[in-house]
Order: structure tokens, then sequence, then C-alpha cells
């Protein structure tokens, strides 16, 4: 029989604006190592992020999952209105919500990121010194190859979205939505094959997932980085790589794991959907949870 953890809601604020977070504690005494869970584009906490929770918390590590601003159980206008640059922010609140709490040890708080997750998690972690160790799997960290893996035929379909988008924008009128997911040929931000799917394959049995961005933000999403920060990151870092990966040349997140001072990749025979189902979740489960207790000293 499968004992379920139990999660708890403990909404916090990010620059004046509540996120919707859910806590899982171990069920042993603490204060409990922890880590804040960093999900990817238009993801929300339904969204596959409970066997991660209930994994880490049977693992003696603590999560804290949370919506970003805009997005799902959080507060935030314009809705889905998606940038990196408010998503870290969005991270350091979440960890600072962390600390504070007597049932959590500050001094072993962590991260953990998927797909655009990890770009957001690698940006936070390279900026901050507290942070314990971080974990990325298919990590979606350079705009630029994205874009180059979707093709300049997708970026000349949002053109006319995006530049109306952005005219909206410095004229105060409500934003110009794009699909975020779409089939191949047709008209959203990502079109490569096996996408849509995949992205649907992630939303759980009577779950929504609201398929749309403001169009601007697609733009600043193909033209963000994360290579440059690499460098500066001072906690361990899991890099788990997808040798598949279908929406970014799987080379770019090697690289991260490269420049990390304390950089470790792990690879997979998975496309960007496949590490978060069966047969092989259950090994990227058992790699990631190894390396978290590993740098948090799970049983200190």
């Amino acid at each position: 029989m499968t004992v379920t953890i139990p999660t708890e809601r403990v909404d916090f604020e990010s620059r004046g604006t509540r996120c919707a977070a859910w806590l899982t504690v171990p069920e042993a005494a603490g204060p409990h190592p922890a880590v804040v869970l960093v999900h990817g584009l238009g993801a929300t906490h339904d969204m596959m992020l409970a066997q991660y929770e209930q994994h880490f918390a049977a693992a003696g590590i603590a999560t804290l999952a949370f919506d970003y601003r805009n997005i799902g159980a959080s507060d935030g206008q314009p809705r889905q209105h998606i940038s990196t640059r408010n998503q870290c922010q969005d991270v350091v609140a979440a960890i600072g919500h962390l600390v504070r709490r007597s049932d959590i040890d500050a001094a072993r708080v962590g991260l953990w990121g998927t797909s655009l997750g990890g770009m957001n998690v690698i940006r936070v972690a390279a900026a901050r010194d507290d942070v314990a160790v971080a974990v990325v799997q298919c990590p979606i960290v350079h705009g630029p190859g994205a874009a180059r893996r979707l093709g300049l035929l997708a970026a000349l379909r949002l053109a006319p979205a995006i530049t109306e988008d952005l005219v909206r924008l410095a004229t105060a009128r409500g934003r110009r939505y794009v699909p975020i997911v779409g089939p191949p040929g047709g008209f959203a931000m990502v079109t490569v094959a096996g996408a849509e799917t995949g992205w649907n394959s992630t939303v759980s049995p009577g779950g929504q997932f609201d398929n749309r961005i403001a169009a601007a933000g697609a733009l600043a999403m193909v033209t963000t980085s994360a290579l440059r920060h690499a460098r500066e990151i001072e906690a361990p870092l899991l890099v788990c790589v997808c040798d598949r990966e279908n929406l970014m040349d799987p080379r770019y997140a090697e690289l991260v794991a490269h420049r990390a001072p304390r950089g470790v990749a792990r690879h997979y025979d998975s496309d960007h959907f496949a590490i978060y189902h069966p047969p092989l979740v259950s090994q990227v489960l058992a790699d990631q949870t190894a390396f978290l207790q590993e740098h948090l000293d799970v049983g200190a």
C-alpha cells in the first residue's frame, strides 16, 4: 500500500502578488532540508509535480511547489503573461518563504527545475550563494537554440501577433495571445513534432492547461539564455539531459553542466516529455534523489 504524504497549501507573495504554493514535508521531525520545485512554460502545480513532491518527501526532503504569478491558481494580471525575469523573482520569493519556516533548515535549501524552469533555476542559482544544490531536467537553457529548433516558418507565422501585442502593451490595451503549443505547421509558439501530444500528457486527469501566452512573451522566451550564467553557479548542479530532446539541441544542456564548476550531466534516452513518465521517471527520480540527499546532507 502506497502512503501519500500530505501536501499543505502555503501561499506567499512575490512583488506584492499572491503565488499559490504547496508544501510537502517528510513525516519525521524537522527541521528538514528542502527544494523549491520550479516548473516549465505555462505549466502549473497539477501538471506532474506530485510524483516529485511525494518521492522527495519520502526520501527526507521537503518540497515547495508553486504557480508563477499570472498563471494557474496564482493571482496577477494580465493572465498568461509569462516573463522569465518575473519567474526568477518568484523563485527568489519562494526561497524566502521556505527559509523563514521553523520546520525547514535554511542552510539546506536547493532548487529543482524542469524545462523552462531549468533556465530559471540556473539564473537564480548563479545569482545567490545560499542555494545548497540545484537539479534541472530537460532544461531549456538557450532561447536562441530553441528558436532554431522551432524553425523560421514558425517564427514568421507569429510575427504579426507579436507586433500587435507589443503595440497593445505600449498603448495599455488588452493583450494579444497565441497558443503555446500546437501541431506541426500550426499557429503556435511550439510546433515541433511530438510537442502537442507531449504537453497534453503532463496534464492530470480532469486538469486544465491554459494553452496561451501573451504574444510578446514568446519573443522574450526565444531571446533569453542562461548559458553565460552557468560558470557563476557555486552549488553542485545535476543536469538531466534528454538525448532525444525535441525542443532544443541537447548539447546546450551538456554545455551548462560542463561550464558549471560543480556540474554533472546524466543522460537519458528520452525526448522532452518521456522523462516525466514510466518507465524512465523511476530512474530519473532515483538519480535526482541520490544527488539531493548527498548535497543536502539528508540525515544530518
